[in-house]
């Protein structure tokens, strides 16, 4: 998988003064993490768009500093986005160590299709959409791919115990965790008893009325 890499230059403008910034197309960041010097950074908002498109927040990225003849590790730690028109207002980078081990929660993602599923009155349940992990940066991976072909009958299922990752790659999700399964649609039938439905219509019938006899006025 081809690497990831963006361009930063280090920001002097920094609180209300980073509005001019995004005015001109340019997003603040910061970078962070463990033992190193916090930096206020900047970066074009298009490109920096693109990599979080790419990236997410599981996948490793070499963040080039400018004036830095070598790249950092990092992984994107938070975004943060205007509420009303969804524009990229700050962005942070927590830098890694490639010989330190991480953890991150990876996405799922269901590829292929369930043979169970043809059948109808069948339906497929996901009661989790990451999973948890430990590695070193570079072994991490940005998605989890699972395969649902060996879902072939209803009630099949497949469980954390059942995935395979790369040699390294420590699953730290509970291994008793369902992923996927194929059940049945549960369907109430309501039934409608005759003699209730006759019932209600009598009900619904107006009775007779009888005029009482009686002396005819004079």
């Amino acid at each position: 998988m081809k690497d990831l890499t963006l361009p930063v230059a280090k920001r002097d403008k920094l609180g209300k003064k980073t509005r001019f910034l995004r005015r001109n197309g340019i997003t603040p960041t910061h970078l962070f993490g463990h033992n190193i010097e916090s930096l206020a950074l900047q970066c074009d908002t298009i490109e920096l768009g693109h990599i979080i498109a790419k990236a997410g927040m599981s996948r490793l990225i070499k963040l080039q500093i400018e004036a830095e003849k070598q790249s950092r590790s990092v992984f994107i730690r938070k975004i943060q986005r205007d509420t009303l028109d969804g524009q990229l207002l700050h962005v942070d980078f927590y830098q890694v160590k490639k010989e330190e081990k991480i953890t991150a929660d990876i996405p799922i993602v269901l590829v292929g299709e369930a043979p169970a599923l043809k059948e109808k009155g069948r339906i497929l349940t996901q009661p989790i959409t990451h999973l948890g992990v430990e590695c070193l940066p570079d072994k991490l991976p940005p998605q989890i791919e699972i395969d649902l072909s060996p879902l072939k009958e209803v009630n099949k299922a497949i469980h954390v115990s059942d995935i395979v990752l790369d040699p390294g790659v420590i699953i730290t999700t509970n291994h008793d965790q369902l992923v996927v399964k194929v059940s049945k649609v549960q369907v109430e039938k309501i039934e409608v008893v005759a003699e209730e439905v006759e019932a209600e219509v009598e009900a619904g019938v107006a009775t007779e009325v009888k005029t009482p006899t009686g002396e005819e006025s004079k």
